[in-house]
């Protein structure tokens, strides 16, 4: 009877450990830089024990507050369907407001632009943190510093280049790694804190509010600094479908929130009595000996931290293709059985030129923390307030109670968000110009696309009248099988009309296929077909996807068989239409939006290629549509 008891225990544990090696690599890597930024970065504090007890307080008590309550209590009970993620709350949003209201066009913008934010927190990620990792050998010697940038380059570009191969090969490392970068973390808090224990004493939040008291706007500012501590917290989020949320709790409360303040407090005790070390408090809490053994485990936990980031903007923009967001791209799937380990060239090959950028440019952990910051705290920020309409909304809670939970966390959001933006002109413009371009070119998309179908439809001709037409007046009829593609629920693919004007023939049995995105992760395979019998040999068929599923046509004909609409692959033609756009000054979008729009529709993935179509059964016809 205790068989399935602990065969679910272990299933528990060996997914907490993997979440351990995925989800907590950005915030575990915090420690490297903290501190350091806050005692001896750009708006450094002086090292005194009130403004380390201060310090750590209010780490500390963000730690509690932002990742603990609001994401790992609150947040991620705003699932959809078990995915999180900012994408999976915009989803949720969607179904929470009417389709036609300012409210849901503002909500769906700041989504957007949150969206857009993970760029930025994407490019600087891996630069800091591999810096911040390397960096440890100046601790060694001061000798090794003109090294500093040559070695972290190469890892960054090493780590890129892998991108290609997917994670699978070395995922299992991830978290035997990581739970060896956490106990060593714990490990080496506590013997410093065994020596001072007094530093325990900022656990109390008096610390935290005498801070304010003693410093006031210069109180604020530090927060620039502690803000760092809780980057990566939106992870636990993002990563709610992988791991499920148990196992993300049960890591974060019982494995990793406990090494991470060790460490933090540990770093405290050692300022309290070694003013000097606030150069590099967390290197210098190991000894002599283990340095260089701390700067190679340290790396490979950067890169790890790295690589969740880089996977997680793949998974993005996957969802923001589906979501149609964002144009069709190269996506290789780099795992048979792991439908989520995903690679897109573009996106890797843009985040890897910004990282480069950043490292070369800001030269140091201290220059980059400038600008690290912004982009998180603008997305935990407008997570607050999408999880709001959604607890309103959807679950239903009084005004009374959701009015004070917003205020509450939105309360330390922006005070947060206001410190880092006092870091604009040090760093902060690059990850906000980061996302204003992605938004712009998210936002032109989906306006462009909703044109484009506009005008489309102004030029279709409903599907009745030609059915009718082609009873009446039939012409002749070639074997085998005619999908057009369509994005239209109504009215007759431009591609078929200009077949049957040219060719003058129709194929035995003609297939509408029209691709739907639902704003939900997966649709099972049950529900992935539905078909509409339209008279003459004609068929309309839906092929149904969630924004994570893996979009592939052949593979979705083949369910077809089961509903009385068989495909033989060889006995199949694809034909696509293939728009040629001309800006125009009629009303729609700003002229300069409508050639940047036709830019991205020229440069766009192939549609074959997205959905896995065998390039020897497609034809493609053009159209010219002014916009």
């Amino acid at each position: 009877m205790n068989q399935p008891v602990d065969q679910s225990r272990q299933s528990l544990a060996a997914l907490a450990v993997a979440a351990v090696g995925v989800v907590y690599g950005d915030i575990g890597t915090s420690p490297l830089y903290t501190m350091k930024e806050a005692f001896h970065g750009a708006h450094a504090m002086d090292v005194s024990p009130a403004n380390v007890l201060g310090v750590l307080s209010l780490i500390f008590w963000s730690l509690i507050i932002v990742v603990s309550v609001k994401y790992v209590v609150f947040i991620m009970r705003a699932d959809n369907k078990g995915e999180g993620g900012i994408m999976a709350l915009m989803a949720l949003v969607q179904r929470a407001t009417t389709s036609e209201s300012r409210a849901r066009w503002l909500l769906m913008t700041l989504g957007i632009f949150g969206a857009a934010l993970f760029y930025g927190d994407g490019m600087i990620t891996p630069a800091i943190s591999v810096l911040s990792a390397v960096e440890g050998l100046e601790v060694a010697t001061p000798a090794l510093k003109p090294y500093v940038i040559p070695i972290s380059l190469v890892v960054l570009v090493g780590l890129f280049l892998f991108q290609r191969h997917g994670t699978a090969r070395v995922g299992a490392l991830f978290g035997p790694v990581m739970l060896l970068w956490f106990a060593t973390l714990g490990l080496l808090g506590i013997l410093s804190i065994a020596r001072y224990p007094e530093v325990l004493a900022a656990l109390s939040p008096g610390y935290a509010v005498a801070f304010f008291v003693q410093h006031g706007v210069g109180g604020m500012i530090v927060l620039g600094a502690v803000v760092l501590a809780v980057t990566g917290g939106e992870a636990l989020y993002a990563d709610m479908g992988h791991f499920g949320k148990r196992p993300i709790r049960l890591a974060w409360f019982c494995y990793v929130l406990p090494a991470l303040l060790l460490n933090y407090f540990g770093q405290g005790a050692l300022l309290l009595h070694d003013v000097e070390a606030a150069h590099n408090p967390f290197y210098r809490l190991a000894p002599d000996w283990a340095l260089y053994p701390m700067v190679a485990l340290s790396t490979v936990a950067t890169v790890i931290a790295s690589q969740a980031v880089i996977s997680g903007a793949f998974s993005v923009t996957r969802q923001a293709i589906q979501l149609g967001y964002a144009p069709r791209m190269n996506i290789a799937h780099t795992s048979e059985r792991e439908i989520g380990q995903i690679y897109i060239p573009f996106i890797n090959w843009a985040l890897l030129l910004g990282v480069l950028a950043l490292v070369l440019g800001f030269q140091s952990s201290s220059n980059l923390a400038a600008a690290y910051g912004i982009a998180v705290t603008g997305t935990m920020a407008i997570d607050t307030i999408l999880a709001f309409v959604v607890v309103r909304s959807l679950w239903g809670w009084n005004w009374g109670v959701t009015a004070a939970g917003i205020v509450a966390f939105l309360t330390i959001d922006l005070a947060f968000l206001g410190a880092n933006a006092l870091k604009f002109f040090q760093g902060g413009w690059f990850p906000v110009l980061i996302a204003l371009a992605v938004f712009t070119l998210l936002a032109t998309w989906k306006r462009g696309r909703a044109l484009l179908s506009e005008r489309l439809t102004e030029l279709a001709i409903a599907i009745e009248p030609f059915l009718d037409s082609v009873t009446r007046h039939p012409p002749a009829r070639v074997p085998g099988t005619a999908v057009f593609l369509t994005t239209k629920f109504e009215g007759v693919p431009h591609a078929l009309m200009h077949n049957l004007k040219h060719n003058k023939v129709l194929h035995e049995r003609v297939v509408l296929l029209t691709v739907v995105f639902q704003d939900i992760p997966h649709i099972d395979s049950s529900e992935r077909i539905e078909i509409w019998p339209l008279g003459n040999n004609f068929h309309k068929l839906f092929v149904i996807y969630g924004f994570k599923d893996e979009t592939n046509i052949p593979k979705a004909l083949e369910l077809c068989a089961a509903l009385g609409l068989e495909f033989n692959m060889m006995d199949t033609s694809f034909f696509l239409s293939r728009e040629t756009l001309i800006p125009t000054a009629r009303p729609g979008m700003a002229l300069w939006r409508e050639k940047l729009f036709v830019s991205m529709v020229r440069n766009a993935g192939s549609v074959t290629a997205y959905f896995q179509i065998p390039t020897n059964r497609v034809i493609e016809l053009g159209t010219q549509v002014e916009l």
